[in-house]
């Protein structure tokens, strides 16, 4: 069975190899089962390694080519020149990945977080954002765009998706961090209903600043899925705890 992945229909149509991974269709066992893309979780490295071997094959380009940051829900956002190796690109904090290198995947690892993948048209340049709700506060989707067209210099044409994450009904919150993510959406995002913790709607948030930062509206996609309610679908660090599986998203640069 190859690896299972959604599709972004405005990614594709622009030209964007990309994929936002399930958890289906890889080598993994147990509490991992079976398309786990995390060594620090506690499964089998090798099975690991195998998956991202699977991922590649997807994504049209050696495993040893997909680049991700270790994720501190943070706001850094690091650019690649090509140069590097992805163990290195692993060792680095961060959670906002660039690059128009050719050949080359940027990708997020999460379970429950939004995953975004945004590509700029015109220079090839692309950027995985890790957006859980401490990075949404902290600014990493606009730390990653501007990264990204720093990166691509000139004009930019931003396409961008989400991911499957953590959706309303699934993310109950404090008053505290319904406070914190209220303050910083430009948009309603939080629901409170009577005898009830607040929700936080997430995509609300992230697609509100994809266009504040300059992304058009009908310019952003969302693939679906809700990590939480999904199952066997998909992983979720809520849901599970700390034994399970982490999703991959990522995204591969192309020629201008």
């Amino acid at each position: 069975m190859p690896a299972e992945f959604l599709e972004s229909a405005l990614l594709r149509e622009s030209g964007f190899r990309h994929a936002f991974f399930t958890r289906r269709g890889g080598v993994s066992e147990g509490p991992y089962a079976s398309l786990n893309f995390s060594r620090s979780v506690g499964d089998d490295p090798e099975r690991v390694t195998q998956n991202f071997a699977l991922a590649g094959e997807t994504l049209g380009l050696g495993p040893e080519r997909i680049h991700f940051l270790a994720q501190v829900h943070g706001n850094a956002a690091v650019g690649l020149n090509g140069d590097e190796s992805a163990s290195a690109t692993a060792e680095r904090e961060g959670d906002a990945l660039v690059s128009r290198a050719p050949g080359l995947a940027c990708g997020v690892r999460i379970a429950d977080c939004v995953p975004i993948l945004v590509a700029d048209e015109q220079s090839g340049a692309v950027a995985a954002i890790h957006a859980g709700w401490r990075g949404i506060v902290r600014g990493v989707i606009e730390a990653g765009l501007a990264r990204l067209r720093e990166t691509a210099g000139g004009d930019v044409k931003l396409v961008a998706a989400l991911g499957p994450h953590i959706r309303l009904w699934s993310f109950e919150v404090g008053e505290d961090v319904a406070e914190e993510l209220a303050a910083v959406s430009p948009v309603p995002c939080v629901v409170r209903r009577d005898g009830m913790k607040p929700h936080v709607r997430l995509d609300n948030i992230v697609r509100a600043k994809l266009v504040a930062a300059g992304v058009a509206a009908e310019r952003i996609d969302d693939v679906g899925g809700c990590t939480f309610s999904e199952d066997e679908r998909f992983f979720s660090y809520r849901r599970d705890g700390k034994t399970g599986g982490r999703h991959l998203a990522a995204i591969v640069t192309r020629p201008a």
